[in-house]
Formats: C-alpha cells, sequence, structure tokens
C-alpha cells in the first residue's frame, strides 16, 4: 500500500512538474531560512551556559540613585569577592575580576621571545568559581601567589613552542592599564585552554588582582569600584529573598560620598542578552534580536506553509477526473485520503532534506556574514521538533485536497464540477492577505533599520572622527613628552593628543562633585575623561566658552572643562572661573565650556561631564592629513618602535571603531534584509499559486469573454484587479503594525531618526510592484489561451 502511495506520489511530480519545483522551492526556501535562525538563536542563547554552575553564578551589580533616576553599574570593590562569602551563608564562593577600565595589556619576554597579549586581574579562587578548564596547575593554587601567572595554551606555545611543560618558567611582563602599569617578573603557575567563543570573558592570561592594587591603592578598599564580583550561590537558594538581604550591603561598607548604592544579583550567563538597563530595570539588550529573529523564522515558516496549502488547493482541481475514476472502479475514501496525504508529506520531507543540504552548503557564507563560527548541530528535541513541524506542514496541506476531493460524489467530478463554499473562498483570500502584510511589515522593517543604521553613521558627534589614529603610549615609553613631540614633527601629522580612557566605550564614571548652589546631599556622577594639551583640538571638539588646556601655563592640573549637559545641570549663568569642590585637597575651576560631544554608542544620550586635566594620558590621537596616511602611518610605526622596543603598534582608524559600535546593528539588518526578501519571494509563490488556481477555474468564463470581445489587456485587468484588492488590504493592516514596531525599535536608542510617510509609501508600492509582476504572469497566460480549448471541456 505505501510503495503503491509513494509511486503515484512520484508519478504526480513528475506530471506537474511546474506545481512541484514551486511547492518544494517555496517549503525548502522557508525551511532554510528557519534553520539559519534557528542556528544563531542557539549560538546566541549558549553564552556563558557552558560553566558548571551556571544556574547559581551571578555577578553583583548596583543602582546608584542620580538626577531623579536610577543608574545601574556592574563595577564593584575587589574586596566584596573576598568579604561576602563569610558575611551570607548562602555564598558557596566568590571571585573578582577588573573592571573594563582596568584591563591590562601588556609584553611576555622569555629571552629573546616576546609576545603581545591582553588579559585580566583576577582574584586568587577565580578558576574556581569559573569553568576555564585547566590544562596544567590546579585551580586552588593557580593564582595563589601574587606573583603567578596563568597563560593560555596558544600563549604558552607562542612564548615556549608548545604548551605542555610550561608551570615553572619565570616571564618578565611589561604591561599598562589606563591608570597604571610597570614591569614585573612573573612565573607560570597554570594552562589553560583557550576560552570558547561562547564566552563573554575572553582573555589571553590572568595575573593576580593584588598587581592592580599595588599600581592603585584605591582598588583595594571599599571606596573603589575597580572589579566586577561574581557570586557563586548554594543550590537552593532563592535569589529574590537574597537580593533583598544584600541591599544594602554596598553603602554599608562605603566610608566617602554622599551617593547611596542599592545592590542587587543577576545571573551571569543573562549578561550577554539582558545587559541594558535603565532606571534600574532591564530593558532591550541583545535579547531583542533574539526575540525578533523567532518572531521572523514563525512568519516565514507561516508563508512558507500557506504557499503549501494555497498550491495544493491549485492542483487539486487537475485531479476531479482523476478521483472520478478511481472512485467509479471501487476506491474507497480511505484509501483517497492516504493517498494525498501521504503525498503531501513526502513532498514536506523532501523539502526538508533539500533544506538541510542547502544550510550544510550555505553555513561558511552564513558564518562570514555573522561574523560566528556556527557548527551545524542538532540535539534531539530539536530533531523531533523540526520533523514535527514538517509532519504538520504535509498533513495540514494535504488535508484539504484529501478530504475535500475524497468527498465529492465520482459523477460530479467526472462532470469536472467542483463546488467551492463562500468560506473556502474567503479563506484562500484570506491567507494571502495574511502573507502580504508580513511582507509589507518586513519591507518596513528594512527600510527603517537601514535608514537607522546610515543615521548613526553620518549623525555629527561633535567631534572629527575621520583621519584619526589611535594606539596607545606602550607601557617600555618613558619619554612620553618627548614622543608626542616627535610625532608632532612627522610630515602629515596635523595635530596630537591624548586621554585616559576611550570614549567610545564610554567614559569613567566619577562623583563627590560639588559647587555653590548645588542641591544639598544630592550626589551627582558625571563622566570624567583625563586630556592633554591638544585633545580637544586634534578632535575638534567645539568650544563654546573660555579656553582648553595650555603648555604655556603651569598651573593647568587642577582646571576642568565641562560640557553643555554639565552647565544646564549646575545652572551656572557664567560657569568660567567658577569652582568646583570634589573633597580632596584641591579645588577645581572651570576654564572652559564644550559643546555637547557623543562618547559611547548612540544608544545613550550625552550626559554631564568633566574634563580633568592629564599631561601624558594613555591612549595616543593622531590627526593625518587626507591623501598621507600610508607614508605617515609608516613614520609613527618606526617612531613608535624607537620608544617601545619589542612593542607591538596596534592602531586603528577612529571613524572605523565608531562603527564597530554598531556591528550588531550592521549584522541585524543584513540578515533582516535577506530574509525579509526570501520572505517576500516566498510569498509571491503563494500569490502565483492563487493566482493558478483562479485562472483554472475561471478558465470557460474566460473564454466567454473572449469571444464576445474582450481584449487580452481587458482580461489581464480583470484578473489582476481581484488580487489588488487583496494588497492593499494587506498594506492597510501592515502600515499600522509597521509603524509600531519600528517605534518600539527605535526606542532603543537615544538619537534616532524620525519615521518618514515615505517609508511606508515605499514599502506599499514595492509591494504592489511584486504582485502586479507575479500576477501579470498569470493573467497573460490565461488571457492568450485560445478560447476554443477553455470551452472544449464542456
Amino acid at each position: 500500500m505505501l510503495k503503491h502511495n509513494l509511486l503515484i506520489a512520484f508519478r504526480n511530480f513528475k506530471k506537474y512538474k511546474s506545481s512541484f519545483l514551486i511547492n518544494i522551492i517555496g517549503l525548502s526556501s522557508g525551511l532554510t531560512c528557519v534553520l539559519f535562525i534557528l542556528l544563531w538563536v542557539k549560538d546566541e542563547t549558549s553564552f556563558d551556559k557552558f560553566h558548571k554552575n551556571e544556574g547559581q553564578l551571578f555577578q553583583l551589580i548596583t543602582n546608584m540613585p542620580l538626577d531623579n533616576q536610577l543608574l545601574t553599574l556592574e563595577n564593584s570593590p575587589f574586596l566584596v569577592s573576598e568579604n561576602i562569602t563569610k558575611e551570607f551563608p548562602e555564598v558557596e564562593d566568590a571571585a573578582g575580576i577588573g573592571a573594563d577600565f582596568c584591563t591590562p595589556k601588556g609584553i611576555f619576554s622569555d629571552g629573546d621571545v616576546s609576545q603581545a597579549a591582553t588579559g585580566i586581574f583576577a582574584t586568587p579562587n577565580f578558576f574556581e568559581v569559573f569553568s576555564f578548564q585547566l590544562l596544567e596547575g590546579s585551580k586552588e593554587q593557580v593564582l595563589s601567589n601574587k606573583y603567578g601567572l596563568a597563560i593560555s595554551e596558544n600563549l604558552a606555545t607562542k612564548l615556549f613552542g608548545s604548551n605542555k611543560n610550561a608551570i615553572g618558567k619565570s616571564l618578565d611582563w611589561n604591561y599598562e592599564w589606563s591608570d597604571g602599569g610597570g614591569d614585573v617578573k612573573l612565573t607560570v603557575s597554570g594552562v589553560f585552554k583557550t576560552p570558547p567563543k561562547n564566552s563573554t570573558l575572553q582573555f589571553e592570561y590572568v595575573v593576580h588582582s593584588d598587581l592592580l592594587i599595588d599600581d592603585d591603592r584605591n582598588a583595594g578598599d571599599w571606596n573603589g569600584h575597580y572589579a566586577k564580583s561574581f557570586i557563586l550561590l548554594k543550590e537552593g537558594t532563592d535569589i529574590d529573598n537574597f537580593n533583598k538581604k544584600i541591599e544594602g550591603y554596598l553603602v554599608s561598607k562605603r566610608t566617602a560620598g554622599k551617593f547611596t548604592f542599592s545592590s542587587f544579583l543577576q545571573k551571569f550567563s543573562d549578561r550577554y542578552l539582558k545587559n541594558p538597563y535603565e532606571n534600574g530595570i532591564q530593558v532591550g539588550g541583545r535579547i531583542e534580536y533574539v526575540n525578533l529573529f523567532v518572531i521572523i523564522a514563525l512568519f516565514i515558516l507561516l508563508i512558507a506553509c500557506i504557499n503549501f496549502m494555497n498550491l495544493a488547493t491549485a492542483q487539486a482541481s487537475r485531479k476531479m477526473k482523476e478521483v472520478g475514476v478511481k472512485k467509479a472502479v471501487g476506491a474507497n475514501r480511505g484509501s483517497l485520503i492516504i493517498q494525498y496525504l501521504s503525498e503531501s508529506v513526502l513532498l514536506s520531507f523532501m523539502s526538508l532534506i533539500l533544506a538541510l543540504i542547502l544550510v550544510i552548503l550555505l553555513l561558511p557564507q552564513f558564518n562570514a556574514l555573522t561574523q560566528k563560527s556556527i557548527e551545524f548541530t542538532l540535539e534531539w528535541p530539536e530533531i523531533i521538533g523540526l520533523v514535527s513541524i514538517v509532519l504538520a506542514t504535509g498533513l495540514i496541506a494535504g488535508s484539504y485536497p484529501a478530504f475535500r476531493l475524497s468527498s465529492f460524489k465520482p459523477v460530479e467530478v467526472l462532470k469536472g464540477k467542483l463546488p467551492t463554499s463562500f468560506g473556502e473562498f474567503w479563506m484562500r483570500k484570506g491567507l494571502v492577505v495574511f502573507q502580504f502584510t508580513l511582507s509589507i511589515i518586513f519591507i518596513i522593517g528594512i527600510v527603517v533599520v537601514n535608514k537607522q543604521i546610515e543615521f548613526t553613521q553620518k549623525k555629527n558627534l561633535g567631534y572629527e572622527r575621520s583621519n584619526v589614529v589611535r594606539f596607545t603610549l606602550g607601557s617600555n615609553n618613558k619619554h612620553p613628552e618627548t614622543f608626542l613631540s616627535e610625532i608632532k614633527n612627522i610630515a602629515g601629522v596635523v595635530n596630537v593628543g591624548a586621554m585616559n580612557g576611550d570614549f567610545l566605550d564610554g567614559l569613567d564614571n566619577n562623583g563627590g562633585w560639588s559647587w555653590d548652589g548645588q542641591e544639598s546631599n544630592k550626589g551627582i556622577l558625571f563622566q570624567a575623561p583625563r586630556l592633554s594639551y591638544n585633545a580637544i583640538e586634534t578632535l575638534g571638539m567645539e568650544l563654546l566658552a573660555g579656553r582648553t588646556f595650555s603648555k604655556e601655563r603651569n598651573d593647568d592640573f587642577n582646571k576642568i572643562i565641562i560640557n553643555e549637559s554639565a552647565l544646564k545641570l549646575m545652572g551656572l549663568e557664567n560657569p568660567i572661573g567658577k569652582i568646583l569642590d570634589k573633597g580632596d585637597t584641591q579645588k577645581h575651576e572651570i576654564i572652559g565650556v564644550v559643546k555637547d560631544f557623543q562618547y559611547g554608542s548612540i544608544h545613550k544620550k550625552v550626559e554631564p561631564l568633566i574634563i580633568r586635566f592629564r599631561e601624558y594620558g594613555r591612549d595616543i590621537m593622531v590627526k593625518i592629513a587626507s591623501g598621507t596616511e600610508q607614508e605617515t602611518l609608516a613614520k609613527l610605526e618606526d617612531l613608535f618602535a624607537e620608544f617601545n622596543p619589542g612593542y607591538p603598534f596596534d592602531y586603528s582608524f577612529l571613524d572605523k571603531d565608531y562603527q564597530a559600535l554598531y556591528k550588531a546593528e550592521s549584522r541585524v539588518a543584513d540578515l533582516s534584509n535577506y530574509f525579509g526578501i526570501l520572505a517576500i519571494l516566498i510569498s509571491c509563490l503563494g500569490l502565483f499559486g492563487l493566482a493558478t488556481f483562479t485562472a483554472e477555474r475561471r478558465a470557460k468564463e474566460i473564454g466567454i469573454r473572449k469571444i464576445l470581445g474582450s481584449s487580452i489587456m481587458g482580461i489581464v485587468t480583470m484578473f489582476s484587479s481581484e488580487f489588488m484588492k487583496m494588497v492593499f488590504i494587506a498594506i492597510v493592516v501592515a502600515i499600522p503594525i509597521g509603524y509600531w514596531a519600528s517605534l518600539r525599535w527605535l526606542e532603543n536608542f537615544g538619537y534616532s531618526i524620525d519615521l518618514q510617510w515615505w517609508y511606508f509609501a515605499l514599502a506599499g508600492l514595492i509591494a504592489i510592484c511584486i504582485a502586479m509582476f507575479t500576477v501579470s504572469f498569470q493573467a497573460i497566460k490565461a488571457a492568450t489561451v485560445n478560447p476554443v480549448k477553455s470551452l472544449r471541456t464542456e
């Protein structure tokens, strides 16, 4: 029986080649998109899940009241991990690593061999809390010594030629971080497996946190938030109750400042997807993209399944006489139902097989597009789910022709009469409207996402980012003043400046400032970069009042420059010469006001900022004359090597670094473009299916109209108008939904585009053109058929 049904199915595939190809192309394309999205979502949701106790591993987060809102920070004191285990019985263990601004960069040297690397400062029990695999050394002892060093297998191979037998070897470490650096001799005490790509913590070595505290004593007290603290709770601990217990933990330990903190724990494996906080509440983040693509996958699958059903319906009218003959010679209804369902399910699984082949073939290109290293692996739950979806698609798509055709009387179907109910007629049209509604929403999304990305690239940031080269001073550089002076003498260099910190990553928060007229007991947190001479000029920032730091003066060490937002917050009418107190021994005089400039990404609006002076910052910025980039860079590299022997000249361009801030949005835009276009093309197949069905049903009517004198254009217009009505209905439904979805997505940005009416008009026009092109093909084909051929069957 099964063999017989399969034989008939393949015979029908051969007989109705066009329908078969359209069906299998549409469904396999949809399933391919769904599989790619499934792999991408699986990768995104896997970050930091490899840790053995990831369900009990949390990060300490703090909320600080600021200007009637809550500012959420992830930094905390190193003392947290040392003390919290003793003070709370719910805590199994805890570890701390250096905050982002404490990331050390440096060179390891072993005789004539030198290697640059980036790592982390960490407390001794780092490898006990996290599940990074140690290949050599023990978790308990690897950082027990202040001068112990754990290196990755890759770094060990680069330094020693092998990742084996590295324990006990000594290395000279020349390093720097934003506020310090130096030379230290370390002994390798451990070799670890390179962190997997789905780890948010990426590092090539781990050194003891006491080395950081030696550089800056503030890192070792309760007022210095130089660390990220990770807490391993005992199994069964109620996180909500524990958060209530530690809410006032940090503020109870502080001995300075007006600020109050409320602390809470967030699951560490949630940080990658659910990172941003606004006013103390988690909003947005990469989880929005995961949810978006899950919805896109469902929509594409729906569109593909609707196509399958519509095309199966269109093909059903061709099989009326076949059904009549079979029933006339004794075939029962059950056998006919099984036959048509078998054919439909077989086609579904053929589409799945083709989709799997396409995924395997196109996976390298998909990885290049997403910049991931996804492997094609499916777990049993995913396989069962996928097979269930395909089976359900085949059964649902085949159910209409199977049950509908098998119910007709042989006399009716042999005469070619296929009754059509009113509900059945509108169901098919409704499905096409639904398809095109989704397609138009996709088009609106593509337009809005691409316009926002374009906006981010062209927005006036308040500083010049073109032809600005960035690199670090280098920890081997013992003569920064001479170095900067030599840079300025290079032909092609327009200006040079330095700062501590990276305003593309957001600046360091700084509190404790007060001034005359300030609201009492109100702690204000300012962004507080330290800039050198000429830094403001190098970046082309606009000075609104006063002056910038000058090398001609000897007293700028206690002078400050503020931005417009800080001026507005302070409420100072004549800010130049006003004094700010930070609670230290120095009073800080305002000497200038700069126009607001965008530091960090435009996901956040510009905040109040105080620029302090630092004679020689570690982050160098060089403005290069246009057209001289190659020669000037070569001279910069030679000069850098002269002042930093053995240190790599690792540079980047500011404009490229700025674009990299939006790589997540750019990738989402690219993926949305591809998946949106495929969804639209699949929708066209659905429309083509309904047009085919309609042409076959109205063949007699069209033949009579031609005999009575109707022109081909008249018939095409009549035929197409019915479908254009469906497209217009889809436009009316899609525009408000697309508008709402666009507004919600744009809320993730501090600065965004204004939605223009033509975005939606363009989406509607594209949909109309696509529909006209799709329907016109079938309309012209129907209108040019010889009417004698259409009426001969009557």
